[in-house]
């Protein structure tokens, strides 16, 4: 039993939200425009979704490593420096590297089930490959883009417009301009998960040589682009839910909006400063990232 505890640390099962609901998003808005839903694509689709970012996930605990080890000794929070099951060798890293590439393996056996038997579309394919380079590689070398200043941006697509895309055309085999409007702050919302998780991790990161874009601009002006992208999910949340006549969405939104908005101003009061104010800002972060998702999924269930 402390095995199987230990291999589910590892992989951060609560943390798939992440993904699982903009993908939900995106099927439920094609069921909704188009009419079309395959309960069997669906949670095929999902099901790969979720074996990508569980590759993205162990990945970042064989390659983060250093910053893991130098981060328990420094800010690191709930929220951040990955799951420790290597650092404190309580898992084989090559047993996770295997793992890493067979679940890679099987989201591509899904992706050809999708595209040639369920005839999905023939971006179907292009699409998971996408999502591959960018979770898989967030943090494997030789591409690696969580140092290279652009990982965010990386993040923003391959959890922001990607699930909710994905959702849509595995179902309608087609894209949908509503379906990116609505993406917007989703993706502007996982990008300040990603970023604000960044404030605990910096010594250990700066310390590592590890220049993502909050190493790269300092905390001061981090905390600055997070209350922005804060402001601009909220306009892009509105004008999408305006679009697409999804009103009520932006009532379920407004709680999750002031969460946000008053996160934002705490940190550009300095409050990431504090390690327990900064990790309850991390833990706000997610939260309104998922509300986000979650307010347009019941605005499509109960007010179209």
């Amino acid at each position: 039993m402390a095995r199987v505890k230990y291999w589910l640390l590892l992989s951060r099962i609560p943390f798939l939200s992440v993904v699982i609901l903009p993908y939900v998003l995106g099927g439920l808005l094609a069921a909704n425009l188009t009419g079309i839903f395959s309960f069997k694509i669906f949670l095929l689709g999902l099901f790969a979704a979720a074996l990508v970012q569980l590759g993205a996930h162990y990945n970042g605990e064989i390659y983060d490593i250093k910053e893991d080890r130098l981060g328990v000794t420094l800010e690191k929070n709930f929220f951040t420096g990955g799951s420790l099951m290597l650092v404190e060798k309580l898992i084989p890293e090559k047993k996770v590297k295997f793992l890493s590439y067979s679940v890679i393996f099987l989201a591509l056996i899904i992706g050809l089930i999708l595209q040639f038997y369920f005839k999905t579309g023939s971006w179907t394919i292009p699409l998971g490959i996408s999502g591959i380079i960018c979770g898989f590689f967030y943090s494997k070398p030789p591409l690696r883009w969580v140092s290279r200043g652009a990982g965010e941006l990386f993040i923003a697509y391959a959890f922001g417009w990607l699930p909710v895309a994905a959702g849509f055309y595995l179902q309608a085999s087609r894209f949908d301009p509503l379906a990116t409007l609505i993406s917007l702050p989703v993706a502007c919302s996982v990008t300040n998960i990603i970023l604000i998780n960044e404030f605990p991790d910096y010594p250990a990161d700066k310390l590592a040589a590890k220049r993502n874009i909050l190493v790269r601009i300092s905390k001061e002006k981090g905390a600055v682009l997070y209350a922005m992208l804060t402001i601009l999910a909220g306009v892009t949340f509105f004008y999408a839910a305006l679009s697409g006549a999804l009103f009520i969405s932006a009532l379920f939104y407004i709680p999750v909006l002031i969460i946000a908005l008053r996160s934002a101003w705490l940190m550009l009061k300095g409050a990431y400063k504090n390690r327990q104010k900064l990790e309850k800002l991390c833990g706000m972060t997610i939260l309104a990232n998922l509300g986000t998702s979650l307010s347009f999924i019941l605005g499509l269930l109960f007010g179209r």
